[in-house]
């Protein structure tokens, strides 16, 4: 084959080619063209989460027409860091705040919720970013009153030697207004003034041991009788002490509240559809449900309720930031648990959250708001 028909060969294939190579040259325009007309992510929009919340100080509380708080901090600075804007819904009570989750109506919900199995069927939960627990906030005063006294007499069985008591000081009362308008001359004629005057004496041989001032009409054997009768009024005073005494010491041990044990059988506060209402329930006591703090720590003081059962940091934080109301939190911490932000099942921000936690738990931003907040390292 001569140089030619070689030539003739190439340009045949050339000719045969230039349809592809024209249809390569328009893909690649219009790949271009594409990308550039595209926007970047860094322009889009961010998004706009809805954030349920439930106030529960120092979690969340609302300042100012928004919220702050530890949760409301660190949800704010898991916001910036993926890029999401935030609009927050308030609910009254944990149990709302966790139904609207469950049902879509938020994205996310934002408090101290604690993790448990069964919210972890219906909702996501988050990376825990807080180690809590359940203890017990009562008044600082929990002596009894003059009924629980009267209460502690009864049981005690002394309200039945009182009933002896009183029967005998009636009857002496009236033997003495008797014996004196037969044998004193100066008694009083006239029966009140009479039964008043005897009754006058009568206790005050009971309650002080001494008789006032008498004429001894009896001589020795007159002394010998009074003498009894200062026997029997001070056996009188020693034991009407010594009972209510020792039934006082008693209501008053038995009275405090040091630690859950002593929880059954008194009237117990709790926060609606929180851990500790499940804690209460499951464990028989007599509860009462309040939608936050407030309210409990108001039936606490009014004593329509002996204790407040709630998550430890919440309790700890109400008693130091309202010294005027005398409350304290008492005994250890049971029930431990940990809190987690909630997100609809399936939520495709939940393990993007949780990688931003756990990097906030190893670059120490969490233990940094912690201490804003409660003034200790965790």
């Amino acid at each position: 084959m001569g140089p030619r028909k070689k030539r003739m060969n190439m340009i045949d294939r050339l000719r045969r080619a230039r349809p592809w190579c024209l249809l390569l040259a328009l893909l690649a325009l219009a790949t271009v063209a594409s990308a550039q007309d595209a926007p970047s992510p860094s322009s889009s929009p961010a998004a706009t989460l809805k954030v349920g919340v439930y106030e529960h100080p120092p979690f969340v509380m609302a300042r100012d027409g928004g919220y702050t708080g530890m949760a409301v901090d660190l949800w704010n600075k898991l916001a910036t860091t993926l890029d999401f804007k935030v609009e927050y819904i308030p609910y009254g009570t944990l149990r709302d705040l966790v139904e609207a989750v469950s049902r879509n109506e938020v994205d996310a919900a934002v408090t101290n919720l604690t993790i448990t199995r069964d919210r972890a069927e219906r909702i996501d939960f988050t990376h825990p970013w807080f180690d809590a627990g359940l203890r017990v906030m009562t008044r600082d005063a929990q002596g009894a009153g003059f009924w629980g006294l009267v209460d502690g007499l009864q049981q005690s069985g002394h309200l039945r030697a009182y009933g002896w008591i009183a029967l005998v000081i009636v009857a002496a009362t009236i033997m003495l207004t008797l014996f004196d308008r037969r044998f004193d001359q100066d008694f009083p004629r006239r029966w009140r003034d009479g039964i008043a005057e005897s009754f006058y004496t009568v206790m005050s041989i009971a309650t002080s041991g001494k008789p006032p001032a008498r004429q001894n009409l009896f001589g020795w054997v007159g002394r010998l009788w009074q003498g009894l009768w200062l026997v029997c009024g001070i056996a009188v005073l020693a034991y009407v002490t010594s009972s209510v005494t020792s039934v006082m010491t008693t209501l008053s041990l038995t009275g405090q509240i040091n630690s859950v044990a002593d929880l059954p059988g008194r009237p117990i506060g709790v926060f609606t559809g929180s851990v500790s209402e499940e804690y209460a329930r499951s464990n028989g006591l007599n509860l009462r449900s309040f939608p936050n703090i407030d309210e409990a720590a108001e039936a606490l003081a009014d004593q329509r309720i002996d204790a407040i059962i709630g998550d430890a940091p919440v309790l700890e934080y109400y008693a130091t930031s309202h010294p005027d109301q005398a409350v304290s939190v008492v005994g250890a911490i049971f029930e431990p648990d940990k809190y987690g932000f909630a997100l609809p099942l399936h939520h495709p921000l939940t393990r993007q959250l949780s990688v931003e936690i756990i990097g906030a738990h190893e670059r120490g931003q969490i233990a940094e708001i912690r201490q804003r907040y409660f003034g200790e390292s965790p």
